[in-house]
Formats: structure tokens, C-alpha cells, sequence
């Protein structure tokens, strides 16, 4: 067997018996995680200011620190991003993960501390390895390289001994040396900011190579595949990188995209699996194929707060332990991290799939619903009316946005999808019909609003011409990378800037 995978082989034992551990003591696991950060940033800033040196268990540190939002977080980055040491975390911060913006219209710059790199972000990325062979034990993936479609960085305008960028690129720029060995493209062509010139660059460089695993948003791995067919004058991708296996996909759902992975990537034996990533931490991975759900990892450096979805609020309300909570509830996330975030409020609703493993999948966001009329629809009730009206009529998505139609005089409410298709739908009448029934079926309030068309309308469906969302990103300067189409608003903002891109 060559070096390498020999090597990884003995890691990757080693490291399956410690996520075993926390998987049977999860409470433990997580009380260790509080004590420590605690300990580590008591002469911070922070730390003497909510009184660290007495805080010994949950109760007293939600006693001491509120929840927290962004917004409320903004000074203390700022004075980071000046150069303030000790602030939120021992040290001094040099890179900020600018965010995508899918909580708000605003950047936000999330600190990454070497700590957060290497015990969270760097060992999710390891974690994801280590699953996956425990699952495919007989995986090649290591006789060859892993391709990532990442972002790009700038120097940061506060302080020149800073930057801020994508989190991938980040992670790119920190790598340590040996990753090149697994890993492409290289930084210089990862790290380029043009998305159309690394795109060219990414295909000139890999088309030859032995491409084994992908990772990377799906959405933005569409545009980058569907550029590689068209280079290579090949029907799929499996004819470029026949040994290709896996794609490790995270950052928006893969649900809308499913259907057209399977056309590019047709190899039965190809495998997809699922991450819950953020520019905050690395939080959750799949870790059974079969299985939708994905393993919370509760032994990084994160400690998990959960508050049921119905009281968000961030007034100190009562949040749960991980030894409390239960399966089939909406929760908000509220973390706290080795990054310098305290009682963090993510913007994520989950749901627990599963206990001791506590195993989780994502529902939505805190922010990003429609809820115009008191239907509360969340992202998980579309992405499953969605997926199953594009089963039912061989549709297939490439991006979407939605949003309310708000009441007349002489008209109700509705809600406006609009859906740009890779294949339109058969029958598009059809499309919204079951769109319409699913959502009915999986949300009660949504259900009663549209009792006989009293309050909310039949929806709307808006197609607009390939390539639309593409060029709102491109708009925007914001191709590539981590950025994200807000999939759901109370507001008609997105509605109408991408319906004023497709010029209708």
C-alpha cells in the first residue's frame, strides 16, 4: 500500500475512537468544551468584563453573558480589526471570514483565531475524511488528489497585518504544505479572485490530473462542472476524472440539486456527502450515506446552546444543553467558540434526528422565512415542496428565490417563486400545483391561510432564462465563493432585483 494512504489509515483509526467517545458522552464531551473556553479567555476583554474567573457551570455562564446577534458583536470585531489584542480571545486576530451575507444585506466579519482554524475548521475537514472511509472502508480516494472550488482575499481596509475573505480561502492560504500532496488547485489558482479566470485556470490545471473527490458549495460546483463538460467536449464528469467518488457538498442544501448531479456524476457508485459548515465553525457531517442526517461533532471548539425555534428572541430566554434537548423540535442554534463568539446566535434552525449519536439536520434559518401573512414557511418546507414538485413533473432547479405579493384593495396575499430551471417543468401548472399541496401538507399555518384562497392566494411561479441568478452575482461582484441567493424574505428586495436582472 503506498505511504500515504497508510499513513491517513493509521490517523483516521485513531481519530474514530475519539468521536466514538463523545457519541456515548455527548454531555461530558460538551461541559469539557464550556470549562475549557472559559478557562482560555478569562483575561480577555470579554472575559473580565462578564465575569469568567466564576463562571463554573451552563447556569452561570448564561447568567453572565447574554445571547448575543451580530450586530451586538460589531464594536468588539471592529476594535479587532484594528488591532486590539486579548479582545474577545487571547492573542491578536489576523483573518476575518467575510460572510456571504445570507442573514443580512450587511458583510459581517467573523474572527478566526489560529485555534478556530486548527481544532474546528482544519478538523472538521480531516472529520469529513474519517467518516467517509469508516463508511468506505475500501475507498481510493487518496491514490489521487481532492479538487476544492474556493474563494479569494483582500487586505483588510482596518489594519495591514489583517485580511478578511472567504472562509475557504482562508483555509486555502493556512494549509499547511503537505496539503498540496492531496489537494488542488494550488493556492495561487485557488486564491484567484476572478470566478470566470478560475474557472479556466481550475480546468486547464486539473482535466489531466487523477481527481478522486470534490468539495465545495453545489450551487457554484454547477458552474464550474457544466464549464469543464463544455472544455473537455465531454457528456459527464465521470469521463473526465473516471475515479471520481465523492462530493462533499455543503452550504446551501443539495436537495434542488440532486437530480442534475446525478446527470453530471451518473456513476452509481458515487457517493455525496453532506457537511454543515459556516464562516463561525464547522458543526455537523454526514456519517452515514444512507442516512440524510448529519452527526453533530461536539468535541471542536464549540459549545452548543439550542432554543426552541418558536422564542427566538435573544433576551436571555431559557436555552437547552445538548442532555436536553429532543428529537423533532425546531431549535435556534446558539454556539459559543475558540474564534472569540460567546453565546452566538448562528441564525441556523435544526431538528435532532437522532440521540446519543445526537444527529441533526438543518431547517431553515431564523431569518430567512416568509411569513407576510402568518404562514411561517421556513426553508426545510420548500426545499421539500420543491423537490418534490420537480420529481412530479422532471423539473430541475438551478436557483430560486421567494417572496410575498402583498394584498390589494381588491386582491390577497400569494407568495412569488421565482425559479430559474436547468429543465423546465412538463407542466408548469402542474409544478405549482404540487408545490402548493406539499407545503399545505407540511405546514399547518401555511394549510390554513390558503383555506379556500381567503387569505393567501395560489402561488405564483415566475420562470426566468438560464443564466439569470449568474449574472446577479455577477452584478453584485459576488461570483463564486461561499455566496449564497437568500432563498426566502419577508421583503420583495430579491424578487424584484433578480426579476430586473432576467429583464421581465
Amino acid at each position: 500500500m503506498p505511504f500515504i494512504p497508510s499513513v491517513i489509515k493509521w490517523i483516521n483509526t485513531k481519530r474514530r475512537s475519539q468521536i466514538d467517545l463523545f457519541r456515548q458522552y455527548p454531555v461530558e464531551t460538551q461541559q469539557e468544551v464550556l470549562s475549557r473556553l472559559i478557562a482560555g479567555s478569562r483575561d480577555t476583554q470579554w472575559g473580565r468584563e462578564h465575569g469568567y474567573a466564576s463562571v463554573a457551570n451552563h447556569e452561570q455562564y448564561c447568567r453572565n453573558v447574554p445571547l448575543q446577534t451580530y450586530e451586538e458583536f460589531i464594536p468588539w470585531v471592529e476594535r479587532l480589526r484594528a488591532g486590539e489584542k486579548n479582545v474577545l480571545w487571547p492573542g491578536e486576530v489576523k483573518w476575518f471570514a467575510k460572510s456571504s451575507g445570507t442573514t443580512s444585506t450587511k458583510s459581517k466579519f467573523i474572527p478566526i483565531t489560529r485555534e478556530s482554524l486548527e481544532g474546528t475548521h482544519y478538523r472538521g475537514a480531516k472529520d469529513c475524511l474519517v467518516l467517509y472511509t469508516a463508511v468506505n472502508p475500501e475507498t481510493r480516494i487518496f491514490l489521487g488528489k481532492g479538487l476544492t472550488l474556493g474563494g479569494s482575499h483582500q487586505i483588510n481596509s482596518f489594519s495591514n497585518n489583517s485580511l478578511f475573505g472567504d472562509l475557504s480561502a482562508i483555509l486555502i492560504e493556512n494549509a499547511p504544505a503537505y496539503a498540496d500532496l492531496i489537494r488542488t488547485p494550488p493556492a495561487r489558482i485557488a486564491l484567484i479572485e476572478d470566478f470566470e479566470e478560475k474557472m479556466r485556470m481550475i480546468t486547464e490545471k486539473t482535466v489531466e490530473m487523477n481527481i478522486t473527490s470534490i468539495s465545495g458549495v453545489p450551487s457554484w460546483y454547477l458552474v464550474l462542472i457544466r464549464h469543464i463538460l463544455k472544455t473537455t467536449g465531454k457528456s459527464n464528469l465521470h469521463e473526465v476524472w473516471p475515479n471520481l467518488e465523492v462530493f462533499f457538498h455543503g452550504g446551501i442544501s443539495f436537495a434542488p440539486y440532486r437530480e442534475q448531479y446525478r446527470k453530471l456524476l451518473p456513476d452509481p457508485k458515487m457517493n455525496f456527502m453532506e457537511t454543515y459548515n459556516a464562516s463561525e465553525g464547522f458543526f455537523a457531517i454526514q456519517d452515514d450515506l444512507s442516512d440524510n442526517s448529519m452527526l453533530l461533532m461536539l468535541d471542536y471548539g464549540i459549545y452548543y446552546e439550542f432554543i426552541p425555534a418558536d422564542n427566538p428572541g435573544t433576551d436571555n430566554c431559557r436555552s437547552l444543553t445538548i442532555g436536553e434537548v429532543e428529537k423533532g423540535v425546531n431549535y435556534a442554534m446558539v454556539i459559543s467558540t475558540d474564534g472569540g463568539l460567546w453565546r452566538y446566535a448562528i441564525g441556523d434552525t435544526i431538528e435532532f434526528t437522532s440521540l446519543y449519536p445526537h444527529k441533526i439536520r438543518i431547517t431553515g434559518r431564523t431569518r430567512h422565512f416568509i411569513n407576510a401573512f402568518g404562514e411561517e414557511v421556513i426553508i426545510d418546507n420548500a426545499e421539500k415542496a420543491l423537490e418534490k414538485a420537480c420529481l412530479g413533473t422532471g423539473a430541475h432547479i438551478v436557483e430560486y428565490t421567494a417572496g410575498p405579493v402583498y394584498m390589494g384593495d381588491e386582491s390577497r396575499g400569494a407568495h412569488e417563486w421565482v425559479i430559474e430551471f436547468d429543465r423546465e417543468p412538463d407542466d408548469p401548472d402542474h409544478f405549482t400545483e404540487i408545490l402548493d399541496t406539499t407545503l399545505k401538507a407540511l405546514n399547518s399555518d401555511y394549510e390554513a391561510k390558503r383555506y379556500k384562497d381567503l387569505t393567501l392566494g395560489r402561488p405564483v411561479i415566475r420562470i426566468v432564462p438560464r443564466g439569470t441568478f449568474y449574472r446577479w452575482f455577477r452584478e453584485r461582484d459576488r461570483l463564486g465563493g461561499q455566496n449564497k441567493m437568500p432563498r426566502l424574505s419577508n421583503t420583495r428586495e430579491f424578487i424584484e432585483s433578480v426579476l430586473k436582472t432576467a429583464g421581465v
